[in-house]
């Protein structure tokens, strides 16, 4: 059975396996089982490949930013980090938005993760936002949306996972969706002030979200420096970690085990929400996640490897060259990959299966990698709430008591406004992407 003939069979096997509802892992296990009868490719020796990749000490950073992420949700870190900034913009008609998408920024710039931003921020943000007159629906969606700025804010779990599986800086992939993390932030605090204005129900203005404090007052000075000493420690945290990798301190392994000890301290004894049990039940969380995660991996891993093996990234690069070679509708081409993949898989899977599949054809371009990693970056972190796969989605909906319904409307609107120009941007205007790694030396 040649090439073609078998790429298209393991796409269709895919594409089936995952509309029956089959594992993620076991999706990509019936692909390999197929591959292993019909190409010639010893299984065997995959699998000892993949242990041997399995093993490799900058991926241990990937279950130490989760572990630490997890303990995040449950240390109160996230009540200091909305009080800090209602500080700036809790005066404003729509500030409580505004502070949920700053908080979770920050909370990104921590855990680098999608799922802590609504897992912290949610529970306190939403009743908050919905008693301040906020439709529950688009409380919800802003929480949520707001989540996925943990992908792209360093350190970011998806860019270690794109420089460790195509040999790229992973501190430049870390600065690469640094820009347009920081411009969706923006984007979606603009969106929420003005979409809030319109809103006859909302009665927020000049309040506080401190629960001892009268609305309608203003923060005395005392009460802002005890916020603002109280949200140290917290801002802390993104500080050692950012501040340790780019000055050399330390390894993005290395700070990820840091992140992970100083959260623990910060949160049991600072913030007093960390107690022994949610200790126990943090680290059970995080044992069930990272075993999920590094199943699914092995399973992608021996998968994309049979496919570089076979020569499938140099079919796929001459095929794309006899439709077109315009820049343009190259890089348009990439974009609609990507999207669809954060559809059906998640954001982990799809760095881990097309990334050596598009890095030949980008370098074929004269693209560099670290453009190519704030592309994937910004595309599959996009799918954590896009229909179907939408786990971020999910979770959202969970937290925020809502229906499916209520949340799209408003959820489509934030990525259409917010979130596809940036992607758009990152794409076809390099510099977005591209200054910050190259003005600190990463990129020559």
């Amino acid at each position: 059975m040649n090439l073609p003939v078998i790429l298209v069979a393991v796409i269709l096997i895919l594409v089936v396996l995952l509309l029956l509802g089959v594992p993620l892992p076991f999706c990509f296990g019936g692909a390999i089982m197929f591959m292993n009868v019909f190409a010639d490719v010893s299984m065997a020796g995959m699998m000892m490949w993949a242990f041997n990749q399995m093993i490799n000490l900058t991926l241990l950073s990937c279950p130490l930013f989760i572990y630490a992420g997890t303990l995040l949700s449950y240390s109160g870190v996230a009540s200091a980090l909305l009080d800090f900034v209602d500080i700036f913009v809790g005066k404003i008609k729509g500030g409580l938005g505004v502070v949920s998408v700053v908080a979770c920024a920050i909370i990104g710039a921590i855990s680098g993760s999608g799922f802590t931003g609504v897992a912290a921020t949610g529970p306190i943000m939403i009743p908050r936002m919905v008693e301040k007159g906020y439709p529950r629906g688009y409380a919800t969606a802003l929480v949520t949306v707001s989540s996925i700025l943990g992908l792209l804010i360093p350190p970011s779990v998806i860019m270690i996972m794109f420089g460790w599986i195509t040999q790229t800086s992973i501190l430049a992939c870390f600065l690469s969706t640094v820009g347009p993390g920081i411009l969706i932030t923006i984007l979606f605090s603009i969106i929420n002030v003005v979409w809030v204005r319109i809103m006859p129900s909302i009665t927020e203005g000049n309040m506080s979200l401190t629960k001892e404090l009268p609305v309608e007052v203003d923060l005395g000075q005392d009460k802002i420096m005890s916020r603002l000493i109280k949200a140290i420690p917290a801002l802390s945290v993104p500080v050692i970690i950012l501040g340790g990798i780019y000055g050399g301190i330390f390894t993005p392994t290395e700070a990820a085990a840091v992140a992970a000890a100083v959260t623990i301290p910060i949160g049991a004894w600072f913030y007093k929400g960390l107690t022994v049990r949610s200790f126990l039940r943090s680290t059970r969380e995080t044992a069930v996640s990272v075993g999920a995660i590094m199943t699914m991996m092995t399973f992608t891993l021996i998968l994309s490897q049979t496919l570089v093996m076979l020569r499938a990234p140099q079919l796929f690069v001459d095929l794309v060259f006899r439709v077109t070679d315009n820049y343009f509708l190259i890089l348009l081409f990439i974009n609609i990959i990507l999207f669809i993949a954060g559809m059906i898989v998640n954001d982990i899977t799809g760095i881990l299966l097309l990334a050596p599949l598009l890095l030949p054809l980008v370098r074929e371009m004269g693209m560099s990698p670290i453009q190519l990693a704030a592309i994937m970056g910004t595309n599959l972190a996009m799918g954590g709430v896009t229909p179907p796969y939408a786990s971020i989605l999910y979770l959202g909906m969970r937290i925020g008591n809502c229906e499916f319904a209520d949340i799209l409307k408003p959820t489509m609107i934030f990525l259409l406004l917010g979130y596809l120009p940036v992607v758009l941007l990152t794409t076809y205007w390099p510099p977005l992407s591209m200054w910050l790694p190259t003005v600190l030396g990463y990129v020559r």
